[in-house]
């Protein structure tokens, strides 16, 4: 079952250190299978307030998402995002193809 990482961020400054990071990150990335499924679009927002970015990146399971994020790789270029941006990191399980709504009652 797939892995993610998903970022919110706020108040991104499009500086020298954003910029970095972007250049970087895809390297990070390839070693653990991660892709990215969002990153940078706009939301239609349908309900409620939205402010920020959503990034979605996809990985083949949660152990692969939680090594990239624990890799020297990644945790070399946390501060080019993190000095440069608010927000929220968080790494989640995905559901499986059978997935029904009323699984999360069980």
């Amino acid at each position: 079952m797939a892995g993610y990482a998903v970022g919110h961020l706020h108040d991104v400054v499009a500086g020298p250190g954003i910029v970095e990071y972007l250049e970087r990150i895809d390297a990070t990335l390839e070693p653990y299978g991660g892709r990215f499924v969002i990153h940078g679009a706009r939301p239609d927002v349908r309900e409620g307030d939205w402010s920020g970015d959503l990034i979605l990146i996809e990985f083949p399971d949660l152990d692969s998402a939680r090594a990239w994020y624990d890799s020297p790789a990644y945790r070399e270029i946390i501060p080019l995002r993190a000095d440069n941006s608010r927000g929220a990191i968080l790494l989640i399980d995905g559901v499986g193809d059978d997935h029904r709504a009323t699984d999360v009652l069980s």
